[in-house]
């Protein structure tokens, strides 16, 4: 029970340094929320969202899951989406996954973990769909970062296919789903190129014309 307790003297400490800081902050959080931002993380306890882009409680609603994994069947997850954008009206919606993940690297080696397998069987999926690529990669440690990058570009495209999300885009609603990793090493974030905004532009990420 010592390590419970501790957590609760670390919240008191935290709350009365917040309360230093901004005598409000409570009050004002507590009338409401009104982020301009839904983040799609992994459930790994490295990459806390709000921390790592420096923003307070407040200003992020956030959903996580192992792997940072979209898929239509998780209502969970897509009654997520749906909150942000029609109650919240968020603007942005970043799916972020981080290097070393440790779902994907159990995805990539087909290990067996037991229930969690039905889960990663989607980043399966993604590895399969680019075997060609990754094949061309000549150690594990490549294909595995590659394969981290690759699911994020994927679940990006798999939020934009949302009912939820294209309504939105239907009904003039700006709206912009971005595609970030996140690296353990450093502390940094980076940008992989992927940012979809539009029916249109969907449409050419999912379809992209030939080089």
């Amino acid at each position: 029970m010592k390590n419970i307790s501790r957590l609760f003297a670390n919240n008191r400490a935290w709350a009365e340094e917040m309360t230093r800081q901004d005598p409000d902050f409570f009050r004002r959080l507590a009338r409401q929320q009104s982020p301009q931002y839904l983040w799609i993380g992994c459930s790994d306890s490295r990459v806390p969202a709000n921390q790592i882009v420096g923003l307070p409680p407040g200003e992020m609603f956030v959903h996580r899951n192992v792997a940072n994994v979209v898929v239509h069947s998780d209502l969970n997850c897509l009654s997520t989406i749906q909150y942000a954008i029609e109650v919240l009206r968020v603007g942005h919606i970043v799916v972020c996954g981080h290097y070393g993940c440790g779902g994907v690297l159990a995805a990539l080696r087909n290990e067996r973990s037991g229930l969690i397998d039905n889960w990663l069987r989607h980043v399966q999926d993604v590895g399969r769909k680019n075997r060609a690529e990754l094949d061309q990669l000549e150690t594990q440690p490549r294909r595995h970062d590659r394969l981290c990058e690759l699911n994020v570009l994927e679940q990006v495209l798999n939020v934009s296919q949302t009912t939820i999300v294209r309504e939105a885009w239907l009904k003039g609603h700006a709206l912009a789903v971005h595609g970030w990793i996140y690296n353990l090493d450093d502390g940094l974030l980076r940008d992989l190129g992927l940012s979809v905004a539009s029916e249109r532009e969907l449409e050419t990420a999912l379809y992209p014309k030939p080089r």
